[in-house]
């Protein structure tokens, strides 16, 4: 199969499912709350949600991945999106936001497993990891794209959520006719015992780095642009763009697997993790100074992008023998650990104020810089 037949339908659904249906969520925060008049703390809760349906939706997508293949679950995850973004648009209170945003959260967790196995089937083996790392760039795309359409559309979260769900539905259109069927059914089995992380050599440590990395990166998904929104005196154009850099510089992390080759696997978890942490760090310290802000977000966007990358081609290392759970497990294991850092962010918040907070999970992101793969 042509590598760009395969790559570009993956990279566009990655970019609705991710960058659209769940990391858009916090560029509009600022606006819904508004409008449904929710605390600190319900925004942090609401936003936990996204990572608590991909917590689940990622081990169902694994295990039917690895069973029939992945067209039924690339599918479903457009559906989800879908659905998920629609309903967030024409919600009339928290409730059905809270629904929506289970539905395109779990677009997520979805997706990613099947496009492992799909490179694994369908792309020649030299050509894989430059595959993996460029589809899952596909996040910067779609952020990128919530970000320009803040600025250029409308400063209606509910009709922007709706345009998303119409890009979202033709995507959908296109994975479905560019995704063939799966011919090679028991290439895809589990073997018996692999559903478990037991005895699996490297598997603990990749389980608490991706764990802590999702915990250290959840504050500033959820409420980055709400900080310096509150810190400084910065125009709504000035807001989105905070957003477009951190999908622009995002783009940079689609050169991981590049550097996986040249740095060997540590050096490159150690860099993108010393990266992310500062991020954070940096808009504790100066959230209103504009050039300082974007600095953090460029950080953020590249090096976030990079690191799971990184755990992606680590996981697959891990796990050799199953492409679908190499990248399940580090990609679940960040989403318990986002659930968990987005609940806390919010009271953190509410409690000592957007600066402490910043500061304490920049510290928990240079603690997992810690925990990274020893050898290459």
């Amino acid at each position: 199969m042509k590598f760009s037949k395969l790559v570009l339908p993956g990279v566009t659904m990655i970019a609705v499912t991710y960058g659209l249906a769940r990391f858009s969520f916090g560029l509009l925060l600022p606006s819904i709350n508004k409008s449904l008049e929710m605390s600190e703390l319900v925004s942090g809760i609401i936003s936990s949600l996204f990572y608590l349906a991909y917590c689940v939706t990622i081990i169902l997508s694994t295990v039917i991945t690895t069973r029939e293949g992945p067209r039924r679950m690339i599918i479903l995850a457009g559906s989800s999106a879908f659905v998920g973004l629609l309903l967030m648009g024409i919600t009339p209170n928290v409730w059905g936001l809270a629904l929506g945003v289970l539905l395109a959260g779990g677009s997520t967790g979805l997706v990613s497993p099947p496009y492992g196995a799909a490179i694994s089937l369908w792309i020649q083996e030299d050509k894989q990891g430059k595959a993996n790392t460029w589809i899952n760039s596909g996040t910067s795309l779609g952020i990128i794209l919530s970000g320009a359409g803040a600025i250029l559309l409308t400063p209606d979260w509910r009709l922007t959520y709706l345009i998303y769900a119409f890009l979202t539905f033709l995507i959908l259109i296109w994975n479905f006719r560019a995704i063939p069927q799966v011919e090679m059914r028991s290439r895809l089995m589990f073997e018996k015992g692999r559903l478990s992380i037991r005895g699996v050599k490297g598997a603990i440590p990749l389980t608490m780095a991706s764990l802590t990395l999702g915990i250290s990166t959840a504050a500033f998904w959820t409420f980055s642009r709400s900080f310096i929104e509150v810190a400084g005196n910065y125009s709504d154009w000035q807001l989105s763009g905070f957003w477009v850099v951190i999908g622009l510089f995002g783009i940079l992390g689609g050169f991981s697997g590049s550097l996986i080759e040249k740095g060997g696997l540590p050096f490159a978890y150690k860099l993108g993790g010393l990266l992310i942490a500062s991020a954070s760090l940096i808009l504790a310290v100066a959230p209103g100074n504009w050039f300082m802000a974007y600095l953090s977000a460029g950080i953020f966007g590249s090096s976030y992008i990079f690191l799971t990358g990184v755990l992606l081609v680590w996981g697959i290392r891990v796990f050799i023998t199953n492409a679908s759970l190499g990248i399940g497990v580090p990609f679940l294991l960040l989403a318990v650990g986002q659930v968990i850092g987005s609940t806390l962010a919010g009271w953190l918040i509410g409690t000592w104020g957007y600066a402490t907070a910043f500061i304490i999970y920049g510290l928990v992101g240079i603690a997992a810089v810690f925990m990274g793969p020893r050898k290459s």
